[in-house]
């Protein structure tokens, strides 16, 4: 159904975006063109391209605001490491399950491409997300006193591990109903990459 909705002058950029929100959480990232968005917004199919050229520079842009909404969930999750790394680091992964779950259209547009992070800006809001896991990682590994050599390394697994649940949930092959939680699934994988990582830190030759 075709949404036609007000905006001030100068707005129709945030206009076809909120749009292209939409498009993306009805149908998922297939469902976005210029097209869809102009008659959303209800402007001429010309329109949006005063402000985009082509589609794939609309969900750039999208897929810069999921990346930023992302990262702010993961730092709320976080929550600077309180009360200690550890819990700080599952509650986190709860989150980024979260946000995947809430917002399915979204999160399949952020990741479904490596095109969505060819601008500066795009590819600048998911290496801030990244760079949350990775400084949990680091604070986990110096909790239980293991150095933090390969932090990086070992974010960008717990990043798969993380994405994987999360995909497999929002296409419905985790589901809680069916008694296959993918709570407690990232948990505990979460939890055994960082146990054996701290293993092998400990039994590694000084």
């Amino acid at each position: 159904m075709t949404i036609k909705r007000k905006y001030h002058h100068g707005a129709l950029k945030e206009a076809l975006v909120e749009a292209a929100l939409e498009l993306i959480a009805e149908g998922g990232p297939a469902s976005l063109s210029l097209t869809e968005a102009a008659k959303r917004v209800g402007v001429t199919a010309a329109a949006p391209y005063r402000h985009f050229a082509s589609r794939d520079e609309l969900l750039n842009e999208v897929a810069r605001r999921g990346f930023l909404s992302f990262g702010s969930a993961l730092e709320k999750a976080w929550d600077e490491g309180r009360p200690d790394a550890a819990t700080a680091m599952w509650r986190m992964c709860a989150g980024y399950l979260a946000f995947a779950r809430l917002e399915p259209g979204l999160y399949s547009a952020m990741f479904g491409s490596v095109a969505t992070l060819s601008t500066e800006a795009s590819a600048d809001a998911a290496d801030h997300a990244l760079d949350i896991l990775w400084r949990s990682v680091v604070a986990l590994l110096q909790q239980r006193g293991a150095p933090a050599q390969g932090a990086r390394k070992l974010a960008l697994q717990l990043w798969a591990l993380a994405h994987g649940v999360a995909m497999l949930s929002i296409s419905g092959h985790l589901d809680a109903a069916k008694g296959l939680d993918p709570v407690p699934v990232l948990d505990a994988a979460a939890r055994n990459l960082m146990e054996a990582a701290i293993r092998r830190a400990e039994t590694a030759p000084g």
